[in-house]
Order: structure tokens, then C-alpha cells, then sequence
């Protein structure tokens, strides 16, 4: 039959009278209701624990009691269990394919029968978590996920020309399994500055981890929903270059992200609250002085677990990193434009050839720092170099219809060569429509015109019809049209008007400046 249990309590007051009150196994077994044999069990044990007299015994709690006695109540001496390492528990966790029954079953073989058996490994671990914070509580594989966010304080930047201040916002990026952290300053929290410093920061952790988990910002997200939420398009570019997931965290749900939230607190406490009294005069300026002590940030040891996040980074998750693409994401921009009459679209004042089929027609173009690409239907029609200079126009050839082509195929300089090669005459009048307007390109139309000409007439009436133009005094388009239409080309030319007298010099006789 197993031996009888009882409350340490009760053992506690049985030594008190054996040893205080001289009472007899038998008295005492009477007084506490139970038999000799325990009585007998509990007296001896104490005797081997070297426990015979009850001021040291007085002294001595529950637990402590327990421990010297060294007994499992009804089953003689109990074996002295070995606890295992929790902190190193908790970090090996976070390695991919590692569970609580693959790590007892190690400790076990370790400790043998002075190991726990499973279900109070499970119970000491679980109490060991909830001791730690919150967001450490959760389990993260290594590798995993990257959490970004930026952060609630800003930094005074001074403009060094105006004095003017502005303020640069702060992106922090943390890794779940090792919390390495990353933190950089941006002019604002646009687009390009949240995927500028997501780059960034798979620079600075030197891979990719599987997920990118930020808020749910407008400049990332175009419609934030719980279940299904959707990324902009450059989002999605960026997700694809890189080969991993962007998930956004559930609206209104921190805990979702809670690694981020309590990485902004550590960099707001241990980075910007030592720059608060710091001047800077660029964003430059400020990065490098984060930069500085982001270092210090990640070699500084946890509170609770052995090692720091530069350690524990290089442990879990460096190994677990997916690498980096060949070449950095080059940051682009999408817009809808509309292609004017001209085959022209609009972008920030500068206006770029489509091919002149689509007129009229909707163009998505996609904008990075250096082109500008137009497409339709997922198809590229048109790719340019992106050009600062508003108002002008980048025109392609090959996007222009042919009477367009061919006119712009002439200039001034090879328009008057064609011209002195039908005769002198010829370049005379196609120089007068070029240098007689203020812009050349308002002499073009009259010069095509009488290129068309000499291929309706031939050289010489072209010429002839020419010089009779300039003997006239009218080189217009019409004239020189007129004439060759009439057939006056074919007549001589008008006689010349005979030479002006001219009068001697004479004091008496007034010149032409006298009516003046």
C-alpha cells in the first residue's frame, strides 16, 4: 500500500513535537491522526538532514523545509531536479523546425532522471515567458519577419542658407527573432521614403527576411482591409525585386506589430533622447550620428536573456536571411496620363512622345530619377530620359506621323543647301522665308512647299520662277506658286527700272534730309 501523505505543514508540527514537546511516535501519531510508521518516516529524515532540534527548525519555511527533508511524500527520498536553461529555451525556439518536445527531449538525455518530465518542462518554460515582456512573448521564427515603422518624434533640422527649421522623421526596422534593430532619418514619410529605408535596411541586416510587416500606411497600402489588403503597385514591385511577402499589419491591431512598437520606444529612449540636445543642418548629418549610436544600441546585453541583439542577430537570424538581389530597387513612381492631340503626354511640366496611334487614349507611366515609361495595357510603347526642363518637349521620331517626320527631318542650315543646289536664286527666296520671320520654324511650311515644288516642276522652272520672285520683289510662297502656275517663268525677265540721277553737290541745292 503506498504511504500515507501529508501537508508539509503537518510535517512541520510533527517535528515541533518530537523535538519541542518530547511526545512520543505514538502520542503523535494520535494528535495528527496518522499512523507510527509516517510519524517514523518524517523523524528519521530529518535526523539524516542533520534537522534534531526545533530552533533550527523554527526558522525554516515550506519550501525550504521541503528541500532539506528531500522527500516525495509517501515515496522515500525524492531525486534533486536539474531546471534547464529557459533563456536558452526561449532563443532556441525561435530557430526554424525547433518545439518545446524537440528541446526536452535533449535536456532529458542531458539530465537524465534528474530531469523534468515533460508536462512540468512545459509549465516552467510558459511561467519563465510570461516573465518576460510582451512583445517577447511571441514565439518568432528566425528570418522571418522584419517589422517597420517610423517613429511618433521628429528631428529639428536647420537650414544652414534661411535658418528655417523642418523637421525629419525617424523609420525604425526590427527583426522578430533577434530584435536587431535599424533606424535611419527621412525628410518625410512619402513613398519613396518608406521603400528607400526598407532598402536601406535590408542593406544594413545584409539579407531578406521572408516578411515585411509594416502599419498601414496610404503611401503603401491603397486599401487597407484585415483579410485581403492592397499594395500600391511600386509596393509590389518592390516585394517581387526583393523575393519576399509585404503584409501589413491588421488595422487598428499594434499587437500585430508589437516588436516595432517597443523598438521605436528603445530607439526614441537610447537614441534621439541622446540627440536632443544636438544641432543638426542635414539629413546626412543626422544619419551618421544615428548611425553612431545604433551600434552601441545593438551591443548593449538584455535584461533578461544572455547575449545582446548584435549576438543573437548573428545566431538566428543572419543564417536564416534570405540574400540580397544582384542590385539595389531602383524607386519608381505610377501615374495616369492622357495622350494629347500632339502624341504628347504631361509629366511635371515636361511633356513626352507616345506613338501617335494612341491620341487620346489613357497611358500608365512609370516614373523613376532617371526615365520616364509609358505603357498600355501592361505593354511599354515608349521609354525617355526624364528631363527637368518644364515646358519643353522630348519627341521621338518614330512616334510622329510622316508628314510630321519629314518635316522635322529639315533644318534651316540643310533646307538653304537644298535650295543653292536647284540655283542661287532658289536659296535666295528659301533664305528670305527662313531669315525674314523670327523664328526659323515659322519659314518651314513655305520652304516644304517650294521643296514640293521642284518635284511638280522641274529645277530650272523652279529657278527662273525664283529669280523672276526676286526681280519683283515678292518671294512669297504664293508668288513663286503663282508664277509657275501662270507660266511666267518661261518669259524674260522685267527690264531694269533705268538708274537714278544723281545731282552735283551744291550749297544751294537742298538734299533729301532737308524734308525730314
Amino acid at each position: 500500500m503506498p504511504t500515507e501523505r501529508i501537508a508539509m505543514h503537518r510535517i512541520k508540527e510533527l517535528l515541533r513535537l518530537r523535538y519541542e514537546c518530547a511526545l512520543s511516535f505514538e502520542r503523535i501519531a494520535l494528535a495528527l491522526k496518522v499512523s507510527k510508521g509516517v510519524v517514523a518516516k518524517y523523524i528519521k529524515a530529518a535526523q539524516v538532514a542533520g534537522i534534531v532540534d526545533w530552533p533550527t527548525l523554527s526558522t525554516l519555511d515550506d519550501a525550504e523545509l521541503d528541500r532539506r527533508l528531500n522527500l516525495r511524500h509517501g515515496r522515500g527520498p525524492a531525486l534533486q531536479h536539474i531546471a534547464p536553461d529557459f533563456a536558452h529555451v526561449h532563443l532556441e525556439l525561435k530557430r526554424n523546425g525547433v518545439t518545446l518536445a524537440l528541446l526536452w527531449e535533449e535536456y532529458r538525455q542531458a539530465q537524465g532522471e534528474t530531469s523534468y518530465q515533460y508536462s512540468r518542462f512545459c509549465d516552467l518554460y510558459r511561467e519563465f515567458a510570461r516573465g518576460l515582456k510582451r512583445s517577447m512573448r511571441q514565439t518568432h521564427r528566425a528570418g522571418e519577419r522584419l517589422f517597420v515603422d517610423f517613429a511618433g518624434d521628429t528631428v529639428p533640422i536647420v537650414d544652414a542658407g534661411s535658418g528655417e527649421i523642418w523637421r525629419a522623421h525617424v523609420f525604425v526596422a526590427v527583426l522578430g527573432a533577434s530584435n536587431y534593430t535599424y533606424a535611419c532619418a527621412t525628410a518625410a514619410e512619402g513613398q519613396l521614403d518608406w521603400l528607400g529605408s526598407i532598402g536601406r535596411a535590408l542593406a544594413f541586416i545584409g539579407g531578406v527576411p521572408a516578411l515585411i510587416v509594416p502599419d498601414n500606411p496610404r503611401a503603401l497600402v491603397g486599401e487597407a482591409n484585415a483579410y485581403d489588403p492592397k499594395l500600391q503597385r511600386t509596393v509590389t514591385e518592390f516585394a517581387v525585386h526583393y523575393s519576399t511577402v509585404i503584409l501589413p499589419a491588421r488595422p487598428y491591431r499594434p499587437q500585430d506589430k508589437a516588436k516595432v512598437e517597443v523598438g521605436v520606444q528603445i530607439v526614441q529612449r537610447w537614441i534621439l533622447a541622446r540627440l536632443r540636445n544636438q544641432r543638426f543642418f542635414s539629413v546626412a548629418e543626422l544619419n551618421a550620428a544615428i548611425a553612431e549610436l545604433l551600434e552601441d544600441l545593438n551591443a548593449r546585453p538584455f535584461r533578461k536573456l544572455p547575449g545582446c541583439r548584435r549576438e543573437a542577430f548573428e545566431t538566428l537570424d543572419r543564417p536564416a536571411l534570405r540574400p540580397l538581389p544582384a542590385t539595389a530597387f531602383q524607386l519608381a513612381q505610377w501615374k495616369m496620363c492622357k495622350a494629347n492631340i500632339d502624341y504628347h503626354v504631361e509629366v511635371d511640366g515636361h511633356f513626352y512622345s507616345v506613338p501617335n496611334a494612341l491620341v487620346r487614349q489613357q497611358i500608365e507611366v512609370r516614373l523613376t530619377a532617371k526615365s520616364v515609361e509609358c505603357f498600355v495595357r501592361g505593354k511599354r510603347v515608349a521609354v525617355h530620359l526624364r528631363s527637368n526642363h518644364r515646358g519643353a518637349h522630348t519627341t521621338l521620331a518614330e512616334h510622329m506621323p510622316a508628314s510630321h517626320r519629314a518635316h522635322s527631318e529639315w533644318s534651316p542650315g540643310r533646307m538653304i543647301n537644298w535650295a543653292l543646289s536647284i540655283g542661287p536664286r532658289t536659296g535666295d527666296v528659301v533664305r528670305h522665308q527662313l531669315e525674314s520671320r523670327p523664328h526659323p520654324e515659322q519659314g518651314y511650311r513655305a520652304c516644304l512647299g517650294i521643296m514640293r515644288m521642284a518635284r511638280q516642276y522641274d529645277k530650272d522652272r523652279l529657278e527662273a520662277a525664283c529669280a523672276r520672285a526676286v526681280a519683283l520683289g515678292s518671294t512669297s510662297y504664293r508668288s513663286i506658286a503663282s508664277i509657275l502656275k501662270a507660266g511666267l517663268d518661261r518669259q524674260p525677265l522685267p527690264e531694269q527700272s533705268p538708274p537714278e540721277l544723281s545731282l552735283p553737290s551744291h550749297g544751294n541745292v537742298r538734299g533729301s534730309t532737308y524734308y525730314h
